[in-house]
């Protein structure tokens, strides 16, 4: 039985596949990025999940591919964690970056992951090269769901949100400052916190300037600091995996003419390019 796991910082995807690649069980649970999410919690948020409880025993492999994993320590945390609970099973745990690059291309490429966080890559068919790591939603998450989370928050408090606009953000969420101080600095998941607010960009009907101006500035910053850094920008596609990607589409699609850059494949849900990777190896085995 082999468990895999897509972990985003606001939730993780798992899937279970029998030794002939087919589909047991497709299941969520809430985020668990180490960074923000202390250890006791991330036993918490898979012990309660009652699907994974089933499998504790017998599952054989667990890979993991999750949003903060991108150092040792951070690794090291989680895997701790997973071995705890699945006892028999051979535990590997990676960042999300390798994931998003089997789910979108087997030839050479730029990869993004533009979801609760941010990030890039450069496969060059086989390997993954990616100089410059990522340093979360603090320092970094360009155009990400926490970077335009934050915007929204601060335009809002600082009255550059258009007036019309601004009343309904203000009815839809709880944008007390204790509520959002307690939020970002005392619970878990602050960047997820954050992401939350990205909703309310992509539910409108039709895309009203303010916002369009905002995810443009957002995309361009992207593709400043996470893509005009690779040499082979101009020579290959650029592929995306995460649902801000996927919502912003048509201003990606703009943003790249400007730059001269191809667009590759764009992907809301890495876990189902995962699975077709993982059955094309079952195969192949």
């Amino acid at each position: 039985m082999i468990l895999i796991t897509d972990g985003g910082s606001t939730k993780c995807d798992w899937v279970l596949l029998d030794n002939s690649g087919n589909l047991v069980f497709k299941t969520a649970t809430l985020g668990l990025n180490p960074t923000v999410v202390p250890k006791e919690e991330l036993l918490l948020r898979i012990a309660s999940n009652e699907d994974l409880k089933n499998v504790f025993q017998s599952a054989e492999l667990l890979d993991f591919y999750g949003a903060g994993c991108g150092t040792p320590t951070l690794r090291n945390i989680l895997m701790e964690v997973l071995e705890t609970l699945f006892t028999n099973a051979k535990v590997t745990v990676s960042e999300d970056m390798v994931a998003a690059v089997f789910a979108t291309t087997t030839e050479a490429g730029i990869v993004c992951i533009l979801g609760t966080g941010s990030n890039s890559c450069y496969f060059d068919g086989t390997d993954i090269h990616a100089p410059t790591p990522a340093l979360g939603f603090i320092l970094m998450d360009e155009a990400s769901g926490n970077y335009f989370g934050k915007r929204l928050i601060r335009d809002f408090y600082y009255h550059r949100m258009p007036k019309e606009i601004a009343s309904e953000f203000e009815n839809r969420f709880n944008l007390e400052a204790d509520e959002i101080k307690m939020n970002l600095y005392k619970k878990p998941n602050p960047n997820a916190y954050l992401a939350s607010f990205a909703q309310f960009i992509f539910t409108q009907k039709e895309i009203n300037p303010y916002f369009y101006a905002l995810i443009k500035e957002g995309i361009s910053n992207f593709i400043e600091c996470r893509i005009l850094c690779y040499e082979k920008a101009h020579e290959v596609p650029v592929h995306f995996i995460g649902s801000i990607a996927h919502f912003s589409k048509e201003i990606i699609e703009e943003c790249f003419a400007e730059h001269n850059l191809e667009l590759g494949n764009i992907v809301q849900r890495p876990i189902d390019g995962l699975i077709g990777y993982y059955k094309k190896r079952i195969q192949k085995s």
